[in-house]
Protein backbone atom coordinates (compact mmCIF):
# COMPACT_ATOMS: atom_id res chain seq x y z
CA UNK A 1 0.00 0.00 0.00
CA UNK A 2 2.90 2.40 0.69
CA UNK A 3 4.12 2.07 -2.90
CA UNK A 4 0.58 2.75 -4.15
CA UNK A 5 0.38 5.83 -1.91
CA UNK A 6 3.70 7.19 -3.13
CA UNK A 7 2.68 6.56 -6.76
CA UNK A 8 -0.55 8.55 -6.31
CA UNK A 9 -2.76 5.48 -6.73
CA UNK A 10 -5.71 4.51 -4.56
CA UNK A 11 -4.49 2.85 -1.38
CA UNK A 12 -5.66 1.92 2.12
CA UNK A 13 -3.60 3.42 4.95
CA UNK A 14 -3.70 0.38 7.22
CA UNK A 15 -0.35 -1.12 6.24
CA UNK A 16 1.90 -1.53 9.29
CA UNK A 17 4.78 0.39 7.70
CA UNK A 18 2.51 3.41 7.07
CA UNK A 19 1.19 3.19 10.61
CA UNK A 20 4.75 3.07 11.98
CA UNK A 21 5.81 6.04 9.83
CA UNK A 22 2.81 8.07 11.00
CA UNK A 23 3.58 7.20 14.64
CA UNK A 24 7.19 8.37 14.13
CA UNK A 25 5.94 11.66 12.69
CA UNK A 26 3.47 12.05 15.56
CA UNK A 27 6.24 11.52 18.11
CA UNK A 28 8.43 14.17 16.44
CA UNK A 29 5.48 16.60 16.15
CA UNK A 30 4.64 16.10 19.81
CA UNK A 31 8.26 16.75 20.77
CA UNK A 32 8.43 19.85 18.54
CA UNK A 33 5.08 21.23 19.69
CA UNK A 34 6.19 20.95 23.34
CA UNK A 35 9.39 22.96 22.87
CA UNK A 36 9.89 26.39 24.41
CA UNK A 37 10.42 29.47 22.24
CA UNK A 38 14.05 29.62 23.40
CA UNK A 39 14.79 26.05 22.22
CA UNK A 40 15.87 27.06 18.70
CA UNK A 41 18.58 24.43 18.24
CA UNK A 42 16.29 21.66 19.51
CA UNK A 43 13.45 22.78 17.22
CA UNK A 44 15.77 22.83 14.21
CA UNK A 45 17.09 19.34 15.06
CA UNK A 46 13.54 17.95 15.21
CA UNK A 47 12.43 19.65 11.99
CA UNK A 48 15.54 18.46 10.15
CA UNK A 49 14.79 14.91 11.28
CA UNK A 50 11.07 15.18 10.45
CA UNK A 51 11.19 16.66 6.94
CA UNK A 52 12.79 15.51 3.70
CA UNK A 53 14.47 18.91 3.52
CA UNK A 54 14.48 21.85 5.90
CA UNK A 55 16.50 24.61 4.27
CA UNK A 56 18.98 26.97 5.92
CA UNK A 57 17.31 29.65 8.02
CA UNK A 58 13.86 28.12 7.48
CA UNK A 59 11.64 28.35 10.54
CA UNK A 60 8.29 27.04 11.80
CA UNK A 61 6.41 28.07 14.91
CA UNK A 62 4.49 25.34 16.74
CA UNK A 63 2.00 23.85 16.67
CA UNK A 64 2.68 21.89 13.51
CA UNK A 65 0.76 18.90 12.13
CA UNK A 66 1.84 16.46 9.38
CA UNK A 67 0.96 12.94 8.27
CA UNK A 68 4.49 11.67 7.60
CA UNK A 69 6.94 14.58 7.36
CA UNK A 70 9.28 12.78 4.98
CA UNK A 71 7.17 13.93 2.01
CA UNK A 72 7.62 17.64 2.81
CA UNK A 73 10.47 19.98 1.83
CA UNK A 74 11.04 23.58 2.92
CA UNK A 75 13.35 25.90 1.02
CA UNK A 76 15.85 28.27 2.58
CA UNK A 77 14.55 31.18 4.65
CA UNK A 78 10.93 30.02 4.49
CA UNK A 79 8.83 30.92 7.52
CA UNK A 80 5.63 29.21 8.70
CA UNK A 81 3.68 30.78 11.53
CA UNK A 82 1.53 29.03 14.16
CA UNK A 83 -0.78 26.18 13.22
CA UNK A 84 0.57 24.83 9.91
CA UNK A 85 -1.18 21.65 8.78
CA UNK A 86 0.80 19.86 6.05
CA UNK A 87 -0.92 16.56 5.26
CA UNK A 88 1.89 15.11 3.20
CA UNK A 89 0.54 11.83 1.88
CA UNK A 90 1.97 13.04 -1.45
CA UNK A 91 4.98 15.36 -1.72
CA UNK A 92 4.68 18.97 -0.54
CA UNK A 93 7.45 21.15 -1.92
CA UNK A 94 7.76 24.68 -0.55
CA UNK A 95 10.29 26.98 -2.20
CA UNK A 96 12.74 29.45 -0.70
CA UNK A 97 11.77 32.73 0.98
CA UNK A 98 8.09 31.84 1.43
CA UNK A 99 5.86 33.37 4.09
CA UNK A 100 3.15 31.05 5.45
CA UNK A 101 0.72 32.75 7.83
CA UNK A 102 -1.19 31.22 10.73
CA UNK A 103 -3.51 28.25 10.30
CA UNK A 104 -2.56 27.44 6.70
CA UNK A 105 -3.56 23.97 5.48
CA UNK A 106 -1.69 22.11 2.72
CA UNK A 107 -3.88 19.08 1.95
CA UNK A 108 -2.56 16.41 -0.45
CA UNK A 109 -5.06 13.62 0.43
CA UNK A 110 -8.15 12.99 -1.68
CA UNK A 111 -10.98 10.51 -1.38
CA UNK A 112 -13.01 8.80 -4.08
CA UNK A 113 -16.40 10.19 -5.04
CA UNK A 114 -17.64 6.60 -5.35
CA UNK A 115 -19.35 5.84 -2.00
CA UNK A 116 -18.38 2.15 -2.02
CA UNK A 117 -14.68 2.94 -2.41
CA UNK A 118 -14.91 5.54 0.37
CA UNK A 119 -16.72 3.10 2.65
CA UNK A 120 -13.93 0.59 2.02
CA UNK A 121 -11.39 3.25 3.16
CA UNK A 122 -9.63 3.80 -0.19
CA UNK A 123 -7.89 7.14 -0.59
CA UNK A 124 -5.30 8.79 -2.81
CA UNK A 125 -3.20 11.96 -2.91
CA UNK A 126 -1.69 14.46 -5.30
CA UNK A 127 1.38 16.67 -4.70
CA UNK A 128 1.41 20.36 -3.82
CA UNK A 129 4.18 22.61 -5.13
CA UNK A 130 4.71 26.15 -3.85
CA UNK A 131 7.26 28.27 -5.70
CA UNK A 132 9.83 30.67 -4.29
CA UNK A 133 8.85 33.87 -2.48
CA UNK A 134 5.16 32.94 -2.16
CA UNK A 135 3.01 34.47 0.60
CA UNK A 136 0.06 32.43 1.85
CA UNK A 137 -2.22 34.58 4.03
CA UNK A 138 -3.86 33.44 7.24
CA UNK A 139 -6.17 30.46 6.95
CA UNK A 140 -5.34 29.68 3.32
CA UNK A 141 -6.20 26.13 2.21
CA UNK A 142 -4.26 24.59 -0.69
CA UNK A 143 -5.81 21.43 -2.13
CA UNK A 144 -4.24 18.33 -3.65
CA UNK A 145 -2.54 18.65 -7.01
CA UNK A 146 -2.06 22.43 -6.89
CA UNK A 147 1.03 24.35 -7.99
CA UNK A 148 1.51 28.00 -6.97
CA UNK A 149 4.02 29.99 -9.03
CA UNK A 150 6.90 32.12 -7.77
CA UNK A 151 6.17 35.46 -6.07
CA UNK A 152 2.41 34.82 -5.88
CA UNK A 153 0.34 36.15 -2.97
CA UNK A 154 -2.75 34.25 -1.82
CA UNK A 155 -5.13 36.32 0.31
CA UNK A 156 -6.25 35.28 3.78
CA UNK A 157 -9.02 32.70 3.89
CA UNK A 158 -8.65 31.69 0.24
CA UNK A 159 -9.12 28.11 -0.95
CA UNK A 160 -6.73 27.22 -3.77
CA UNK A 161 -8.36 24.51 -5.89
CA UNK A 162 -6.38 24.99 -9.14
CA UNK A 163 -2.88 26.05 -10.14
CA UNK A 164 -1.94 29.71 -9.78
CA UNK A 165 0.65 31.30 -12.07
CA UNK A 166 3.70 33.24 -10.93
CA UNK A 167 3.51 36.93 -10.02
CA UNK A 168 -0.19 37.29 -9.22
CA UNK A 169 -2.47 38.08 -6.30
CA UNK A 170 -5.29 35.55 -5.85
CA UNK A 171 -8.18 35.63 -3.37
CA UNK A 172 -11.47 33.92 -2.64
CA UNK A 173 -13.13 30.54 -2.56
CA UNK A 174 -12.17 29.21 -4.98
CA UNK A 175 -9.10 31.44 -5.28
CA UNK A 176 -9.10 33.60 -8.40
CA UNK A 177 -6.41 35.87 -9.78
CA UNK A 178 -7.39 39.50 -9.19
CA UNK A 179 -4.23 41.20 -10.47
CA UNK A 180 -0.69 40.81 -11.68
CA UNK A 181 2.24 41.82 -9.51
Amino acid sequence: MRERMLAGDLYIADEQRLIDEHVRATELMTEFNATHETAGDERRRILTELFAEFGPDAWIRPPLYVDYGYNTSFGARTFANYGLVALDVAPITIGADCQIATNVQLLTPTHPVDPDLRRDKWEAAAPITIGDNVWLGGGVIVLAGVTIGDNTVVGAGSVVTKDLPANVVAVGNPARVIRQI
